[in-house]
C-alpha cells in the first residue's frame, strides 16, 4: 500500500470528504522533526485527485499553545473540513476546537505509518471496535490491568455518558478507546523506564529517564508514590513537583487510562530517540497502555506507560500480554467478519513499539516513598 492509500482512507472514511468541498490542511513543517513532508504531499495530492478544493497553512509549532490563533480560526471557519498534520491539533483537541466542524488530527506521522496497515486498514473497523470496548467497559463490574513487569491495578469502570470524557475531534487512525476514569482504580503500575509528557503542553525536560525499575502507586485515582532506587524515587517526585508548579495544576491527580487498539500501529524508531514523537504515535499499538496523570483533566501532563498489558474485563483477558483479542468481546468477531482487512491485521500484528531497551533495565525495587 502507499501513503496516498492511507490519505484516501482518512479523507473518505474518517473525514467523509465530498467532491467540491473546501479542505484546509494545517501542517507543521518537517524541520521540527515530528511530521515528515511526504505525509503533507500525500494528503494534498490525494485530496486534489478527489476533487477537493485544498488550502494549506503552516501553523508551525508552539510548545505553549492553549488556543487557536485568530487567523487560523478564521480560515477554519471558511473550510468544510480540516486536517491537522501538526501537534497543534493534538494539543487543543480537548479544549479549543470550533464546534460543528469535521476536524481530523492525524497520528500517522510519516509516510511509512500512513501507507502501512495503520493508515490503510478500514477506518470503520476501529470506530466499531472503540464503541464495542467502551460499551463492554461500561457494563463491566470489575476491570484489572496487569503486565509482566508487575503492574496490578483494579477498579470498577464508571464510563462517562455519550461524548463526555472524550474529544469530538476525529482521530486518524482510530487507535484508542474512550479513556477510563481512574478515580475508582487502585494498585501499582510498572513504568517503562521513564516519565514523559502527554502532548498537552511541551516543557523543558519533557521526559525523565530512570536508572532502574520504578513502580508507581495509585489509590482511587491519586498518585500515592513511587517504588525504586532512592535516586529514581527522588527524581520522580521532583519531576511531578516541577511540572505541577510550572503549569499550576493538581500534582497527584490520575485522570484516566486507555490502551491501543490498532495492531497495525508499528513504531520503528527507539522511543528514546524522540520521546515527544514516540508519545504521539506509538500509543495506538495494543502493546502500550498509558495513564493520564498530573492535572485534573484529559490528558493530564505526565503519562505512565505500561508495556504488554493484560486487561481483564470481568475476568476475560481481552488484552493478553499486549495482544488485543476483539473476538473475546461479545460482537467482536462480527466486526472482524465485516472488515476482512482488519481481521488480517489482527492475525499478523506489528509488534514494533520502540521499547526494546526496556527489557534490559534491571535493579530491585525498594521501599515505597509516599506523598500526601
Amino acid at each position: 500500500m502507499t501513503a496516498q492509500a492511507g490519505a484516501f482512507n482518512m479523507l473518505t472514511h474518517c473525514a467523509q470528504a465530498q467532491r467540491g468541498e473546501h479542505l484546509l490542511v494545517a501542517y507543521e513543517p518537517a524541520e521540527y522533526g515530528y511530521f515528515d513532508a511526504q505525509v503533507l504531499n500525500a494528503v494534498v495530492r490525494t485530496a486534489r485527485e478527489m476533487g477537493l478544493q485544498v488550502k494549506t497553512v503552516n501553523v508551525g509549532f508552539d510548545p505553549d499553545a492553549t488556543r487557536l490563533p485568530d487567523a487560523l480560526r478564521t480560515q477554519i471557519d471558511k473550510a468544510d473540513l480540516v486536517v491537522f498534520l501538526a501537534r497543534l491539533g493534538d494539543q487543543l483537541r480537548f479544549s479549543d476546537m470550533p464546534p460543528g466542524k469535521r476536524i481530523v488530527v492525524s497520528f500517522a506521522l510519516d509516510e511509512g505509518l500512513l501507507g502501512s496497515g495503520f493508515g490503510t486498514t478500514s477506518y470503520g473497523a476501529f470506530v466499531a471496535l472503540k464503541a464495542l470496548i467502551t460499551d463492554s467497559l461500561d457494563r463491566a463490574a470489575t476491570v484489572r490491568v496487569t503486565c509482566p513487569n508487575g503492574t496490578d491495578v483494579v477498579g470498577a469502570p464508571a464510563m462517562p455518558r455519550d461524548e463526555e470524557g472524550d474529544t469530538t475531534v476525529l482521530r486518524f487512525p482510530m487507535s484508542v478507546f474512550k479513556p477510563v476514569p481512574a478515580h475508582s482504580f487502585s494498585g501499582r503500575v510498572a513504568l517503562c523506564g521513564f516519565l514523559t509528557g502527554t502532548g498537552s503542553h511541551y516543557y523543558d525536560d519533557y521526559t525523565l529517564e530512570f536508572e532502574g525499575r520504578v513502580m508507581a502507586y495509585l489509590g482511587h485515582g491519586r498518585v500515592l508514590g513511587f517504588d525504586g532506587s532512592p535516586r529514581d524515587v527522588a527524581a520522580a517526585n521532583a519531576h511531578y513537583d516541577r511540572v505541577a508548579a510550572h503549569l499550576g495544576i493538581e500534582r497527584n491527580f490520575v485522570h484516566s487510562w486507555h490502551a491501543g487498539i490498532h495492531p497495525g500501529c508499528g513504531y520503528l524508531q527507539e522511543a528514546k530517540a524522540n520521546y515527544e514523537r514516540w508519545g504521539g504515535a506509538a500509543f495506538g499499538n495494543p502493546r502500550i497502555l498509558h495513564f493520564h496523570t498530573c492535572g485534573a483533566y484529559a490528558p493530564g501532563e505526565i503519562s505512565w506507560n505500561v508495556l504488554d498489558p493484560t486487561i481483564w474485563i470481568d475476568g476475560v483477558p481481552v488484552w493478553d500480554h499486549g495482544v488485543f483479542h476483539p473476538a473475546r468481546l461479545a460482537g467482536g468477531q462480527a466486526i472482524l467478519d465485516s472488515y476482512p482487512d482488519a481481521a488480517a491485521i489482527f492475525a499478523h500484528p506489528d509488534t514494533h513499539v520502540g521499547l526494546t531497551a526496556w527489557d534490559a533495565l534491571t535493579g530491585p525495587t525498594r521501599a515505597l516513598e509516599t506523598v500526601s
